[in-house]
């Protein structure tokens, strides 16, 4: 069955070609910009300015912000200084943002000579925040009200104004610019008197956030408080913005990508893995492997050390991999747990001690259970279904042994390579599988051999 996007594409292709413009245009004016932009994305150089020209302005706008920084430049050069400047006045000013931060510098020039006066310069101040701060993500165009102003006052206010706004659900209330309150829309529409002053029905105690605040934190706030928008104050506690719960979602989903990339020691991409080259994939992903190909040197030197153990007991040899992969994987879990508590605030490095003892718990009772489990597998299958000669009792205690202990190591490092991490001000994610597994395989080899030695008398 083929998808609707398909089906969808098929079909404005086919009214294209016929040129049946009118029908174009009013299948286009049914669908969700995110659908539309879906499609466009796909589509050919030449057929995608003809399809966006038959948007409606305020569809177009929409639709340009949800499309591709590869197919938004396209249109854009295609764009007469009239249709550039239609499009970009129609964007509210954290889309804007957004779009030039994508563009190349010629690109975004004439964006800039394109906006009005008023919507350049609110671009500008946006782009001088940091990248990763709340500033960089907020919008400007917010509704904001006076304490003396009534409930009337207030609903006219909201009828003049309210269409260039973001979001007009929330109110802001400002004395000389300062975040005084907040007043919803069903606060005002439900007071009994329209005489009624703003001071009386807002809120006073508002959670704000300045403007150099890291905008994953912001955006972890509208998960804890269930917010739809969050007033942003420059040093002073002058109100400057407000970041809406879209622009924080879209924060968290970049956020959560960089992290699974890194954990898959991958350096972060900029684009969606369909539209990325095959070099750009190449050159994300090689410094890891470099990096990971180098330190099992580690690896290596253990085993060489131990190459005379390894000939006296062969049978040694065949659980070198099961030992490696359960303690890369028990410790994989803790960090990956770990990181996540981290990354939504209920873990700080003040909680290291708290951390491991409640690891070294977990460890015993998954090493326990590990080792009973490997105890049966070795008696069962390599000692009686395969008929192994070389292992022995003393061999299959020294597996048992070590599996119990390297589970306990692997969980311990785990919950404290994160934490140290990010004290030392780096991302807990880069170390959470290449570099933890690459430490917990010479910890394993390590223990296996210290322990084959003392018990077999190698």
């Amino acid at each position: 069955m083929a998808e609707p996007s398909v089906t969808m594409e098929s079909t404005l292709l086919t009214l294209l070609t016929e040129k049946k413009y009118s029908s174009l245009r009013d299948i286009l004016n049914t669908m969700n910009p995110f659908d539309i932009a879906a499609i466009f994305d796909g589509l050919e150089e030449d057929r995608l300015p003809l399809l966006f020209r038959l948007l409606p302005k305020e569809l177009a706008a929409d639709t340009f912000v949800e499309m591709s920084p590869d197919a938004q430049e396209l249109l854009i050069r295609g764009f007469s200084d009239s249709e550039l400047k239609e499009v970009i006045n129609e964007l509210y000013v954290d889309d804007a943002v957004d779009i030039v931060e994508e563009m190349p510098a010629n690109v975004v020039r004439r964006i800039l000579t394109q906006a009005d006066p008023d919507m350049r310069k609110q671009i500008n101040e946006i782009l001088r925040y940091p990248e990763d701060s709340a500033g960089s993500i907020m919008t400007t165009e917010y509704v904001s009200l006076r304490p003396g102003m009534t409930v009337e006052e207030a609903i006219k206010r909201l009828r003049r104004t309210g269409i260039d706004k973001e979001t007009i659900y929330t109110c802001y209330v400002t004395k000389d610019r300062r975040l005084v309150g907040l007043v919803t829309v069903k606060d005002l529409l439900l007071a009994e008197d329209d005489d009624e002053p703003i001071s009386a029905l807002m809120e006073e105690n508002v959670i704000s956030v300045s403007t150099m605040e890291d905008k994953e934190q912001v955006a972890q706030m509208f998960s804890k408080y269930n917010f739809l928008a969050l007033p942003v104050v420059d040093n002073e506690g002058r109100m400057v913005g407000i970041v809406t719960f879209d622009d924080a979602m879209d924060v968290l989903e970049a956020e959560t990508t960089e992290d699974m990339e890194k954990m898959a020691a991958m350096m972060p991409s900029e684009k969606p893995y369909l539209k990325s080259s095959v070099v750009s994939i190449w050159k994300n992903r090689i410094p890891w492997l470099m990096l990971l190909m180098v330190s099992a040197t580690f690896t290596g030197m253990i085993l060489n050390h131990f190459e005379n153990a390894l000939a006296a007991q062969i049978a040694l040899t065949s659980f070198i991999p099961m030992l490696m992969d359960t303690a890369g994987n028990s410790g994989t879990q803790t960090s990956v747990t770990v990181i996540r508590g981290i990354a939504l605030g209920e873990i700080k490095f003040s909680d290291l001690m708290r951390v491991i003892w409640k690891e070294v718990r977990v460890a015993v009772l998954c090493g326990l259970s590990l080792a009973v489990a490997a105890y049966l597998k070795i008696l069962l299958i390599d000692k009686l279904l395969l008929g192994e000669q070389g292992v022995s009792i003393g061999v299959m205690f020294t597996v048992c042994i070590t599996m119990a202990m390297t589970v306990l190591f692997a969980k311990m490092v785990g919950g404290f390579l994160p934490l140290v991490t990010k004290k030392l001000g780096f991302d807990p994610a880069v170390i959470a599988s290449p570099l933890l597994t690459t430490i917990v395989d010479a910890l394993s080899l390590l223990v296996y051999f210290q322990v084959a030695t003392a018990l077999l008398h190698l």
